[in-house]
């Protein structure tokens, strides 16, 4: 098997920052993304990985075992972000 690029590895670590930070976020109140305004570049950001594709090409590489065993990877359940969003919605 092709070993995984490090831009993906790299990618799928920021975002697993990114999804931790909002789930922080979140547990201070449903309006934490108007208090923190530098969260806001990080919720878009996450939201365009999760909605533009990407999410779903990174979540099949984990379905065939090609990421490391190590690699931190909650953003990449597949509840994950949908449950993030709908605590937000709250």
């Amino acid at each position: 098997m092709k070993p995984v690029a490090a831009e993906t590895i790299a990618r799928i670590e920021k975002m697993e920052r990114y999804f931790d930070l909002l789930c922080d976020g979140v547990k201070t109140g449903p309006d934490f993304l108007e208090k923190e305004e530098s969260l806001r570049k990080v919720f878009d950001e996450l939201i365009h990985y999760y909605t533009g594709g990407q999410w779903l090409r990174d979540y099949e590489l984990d379905e065939k075992g090609l990421l490391p065993a190590d690699l931190k990877r909650g953003v990449l359940s597949q509840d994950g972000v949908y449950n993030l969003l709908s605590e937000m919605m709250k």
